[in-house]
């Protein structure tokens, strides 16, 4: 039996990927089960040996793959984890004997900070386990790339908890409304590559008849798997009685209402009759995700009303903000529609902690790979504090990511 001190054999597919600065190589090897987000790599956990690598443009990247898989953020208190500073290893910021620096909060830029206090938090945890042991649970690592919108999860996780305890009869139909830039189209895009599942994207704002709804082409340039070549109508055959995923951007842009009656049979049996004396096509499996802006008012006169607009929103907060935009919505889209509908899910304006972390994340996106080497995480911090006071509230991230890339064009 080896001593009680011995350090683990480091695992080298896990390691190799890190080393490598490739997130996608440690996605694989963490998705394989090579290896788990947990694992010792020499004397330090995975999460400590991708934070003190100096050498990593990607290492945000990579810090994220490993939390979204599930790596344990307190491995980094802990000393046989994470050893404290030696007199020939560790950063200059780090006082002998103490934790690596940019192991630390202090250490880390804005938003690996944001995601490992996400990934520390009780309330984190307890919002995964509603879906950790369905079929939905991939989605729990969606919460590695939308910043904010803990509601929105939380109220997600539910109603998908309910549909795969079958303790719902109709298939999942899921309206993202709100505020422009806020992650509604990136969740509804990554919920099929998380559940890794076929996805269909329609671009509502083009359809004038309910032949258009069924005849229309992915739209998607996001889509993981290869473009679809497909229509609605083909994609839905290719994949009847299958998980598949349909999403309706701009779902209230349509030219006219009836474009969504062909709607009501699909999102209340699970049936879908494409053409007058054709077979229905079981779609129970489809989940359907719209995406609009309606409630956007609403959604910011609701936070002006906070008593504390910085705070997180309580669970009591958010289901009195739901109400008054699915009344919104009922307006615009009917009561027919409007009552087939799993859950209509405001996205709500985000925290400064949130805005610095969208900031640091356009920072990694737009200054380059090699630029971001040089980075130390006090020089993104920096970028980031100039950047704050050009947020548009109406505009969410977009102002951010503009921001963010003015700083970048005035520091060349």
């Amino acid at each position: 039996m080896s001593p009680a001190h011995a350090i683990a054999t480091p695992n080298p597919s896990l390691m190799f990927a890190i080393a490598s600065d490739d997130p996608e190589a440690v996605k694989r090897v963490l998705e394989s089960g090579e290896a788990g987000p947990n694992d010792r790599l020499g004397p330090q956990s995975a999460l400590a040996f991708a934070l003190t690598n100096e050498k990593l443009a990607n290492k945000a990247a990579i810090v994220k793959a490993l939390l979204a898989y599930g790596a344990n953020p307190a491995s980094l208190s802990k000393a046989d984890m994470n050893p404290p500073r030696s007199a020939s290893h560790g950063s200059a910021r780090s006082t002998l004997g103490e934790l690596p620096f940019s192991t630390t909060l202090e250490g880390m830029d804005p938003a690996t900070r944001y995601f490992v206090r996400r990934a520390s938090s009780a309330h984190t945890r307890h919002i995964s386990q509603l879906v950790y042991r369905s079929v939905f649970r991939p989605l729990i690592r969606v919460r590695y790339d939308v910043i904010g919108q803990d509601c929105v999860f939380e109220q997600l996780f539910r109603v998908l908890s309910m549909h795969s305890q079958k303790l719902s009869v109709s298939p999942v139909v899921v309206m993202l409304c709100g505020p422009s830039g806020h992650g509604k189209s990136l969740l509804a895009r990554k919920f099929g590559s998380l559940l890794d599942v076929p996805t269909h994207t329609v671009n509502m704002t083009t359809l004038q008849s309910t032949n258009d709804l069924w005849q229309s082409y992915s739209m998607s340039p996001y889509e993981v798997r290869e473009p679809s070549a497909s229509t609605l109508a083909e994609f839905l055959m290719e994949n009847e009685g299958k998980r598949c995923v349909v999403v309706l951007d701009e779902i209230e842009k349509t030219q006219h209402e009836t474009c969504l009656w062909s709607l009501l049979m699909p999102w209340e049996l699970g049936r879908c009759s494409l053409e007058a004396g054709k077979r229905h096509i079981d779609v129970r499996n489809v989940v359907w995700i719209g995406t609009s802006n309606i409630g956007h008012d609403l959604v910011f006169e609701h936070q002006d009303a906070r008593a504390d607009p910085e705070a997180p929103f309580s669970r009591e907060e958010y289901v009195e903000l739901m109400s008054p935009v699915r009344s919104r919505l009922l307006n615009a889209m009917g009561a027919s529609l409007m009552s087939r509908v799993s859950a209509t899910l405001p996205f709500v304006p985000f925290s400064l902690d949130e805005r610095r972390a969208i900031a640091a994340e356009a920072v990694y996106a737009l200054a380059g790979e090699d630029a971001v080497k040089e980075m130390t995480a006090q020089d993104v911090e920096d970028l980031v504090a100039k950047a704050i006071p050009s947020y548009i509230p109406s505009e969410g991230a977009r102002s951010l990511y503009r921001a963010v890339s003015s700083q970048l064009l005035d520091s060349l």
